[in-house]
């Protein structure tokens, strides 16, 4: 789950309700609406052993601007700036000289849901596990989800999440779906892990069997590559979509449900 972290005066205002927009420069976070999103606490910014997860966010809007078109309505749960060099002079102590008043920015509204999100019981103690993980595009390129599945060594469901790319192609979206569940799977404190995925061009890469040759495809490769490196024992095995069908079914029932939000 991506997350977005605040200082702890924003995070006592969002559980509040008093904050429920976020705006971001320089940002390089793919965010899209109805993702969720964890939202973390820095208690103490230079310690991250403090910070804590307050709860979980759905995004609901997202404009981008430039900081001189902002208008009132924009600032709605956010920080009121009297006039244009106000903001300007709180976002140049943010990001220094570089921004002006033509600098874009992206406003992003959300709810806000309080909770811990702890991991359950069983995840939180399982040092070895077994993970599914798909993605599927429509169109390819097209409305894309990818989904994953954290199981025991039973092969019972322990936790599976899934999430809404936007227009993507099929095997971007299968890189998702490993590298979204590797990092939930390293948040949960596994040390070894089994991967299995339907796609059999994405577990050649990883493997080193297949070189990467398609640059959209390169960074999610390294990605998952740095990720792996979490675990001290980790294997990645193609199996066919009929062994992986509670990560497909996933995937299809969020576009499924996109698909009639769109309507």
């Amino acid at each position: 789950m991506k997350t977005l972290k605040f200082d702890h005066q924003t995070a006592e205002s969002i559980i509040e309700g008093k904050k429920t927009s976020t705006w971001r420069l320089y940002y390089d976070k793919d965010l899209s609406v109805n993702d969720d999103i964890k939202i973390i606490d820095k208690v103490d910014p230079e310690h991250d052993s403090s910070w804590q997860v307050i709860g979980k966010a759905r995004v609901t809007q997202i404009v981008e601007k430039q900081l001189n078109d902002i208008t009132k309505d924009d600032m709605s749960g956010h920080i009121q700036f009297r006039s244009s060099d106000e903001m300007l002079a709180h976002y140049r102590k943010l990001y220094g000289e570089r921004v002006d008043l033509s600098t874009p920015v992206k406003i992003v509204q959300f709810s806000f849901e309080p909770g811990s999100m702890d991991a359950p019981v069983e995840a939180s103690k399982m040092e070895e596990a077994r993970i599914y993980t798909d993605g599927g595009s429509r169109g390819n390129p097209g409305p894309s989800a990818c989904a994953y599945v954290i199981c025991n060594l039973d092969d019972n469901v322990v936790e599976k999440s899934g999430f809404y790319l936007n227009k993507i192609t099929n095997n971007q979206a299968e890189y998702q779906g490993l590298v979204m569940g590797l990092e939930r799977a390293s948040e949960l404190g596994i040390k070894k892990l089994s991967v299995f995925m339907d796609s059999e061009l994405v577990v050649n890469q990883v493997n080193g069997f297949y070189k990467v040759k398609n640059a959209d495809l390169a960074p999610f490769h390294q990605k998952a590559s740095l990720l792996a490196k979490n675990f001290q024992k980790i294997s990645f095995t193609h199996v066919p979509r009929e062994l992986n069908r509670i990560a497909d079914a996933e995937v299809n029932r969020i576009l499924d449900e996109q698909k009639t939000t769109s309507l």
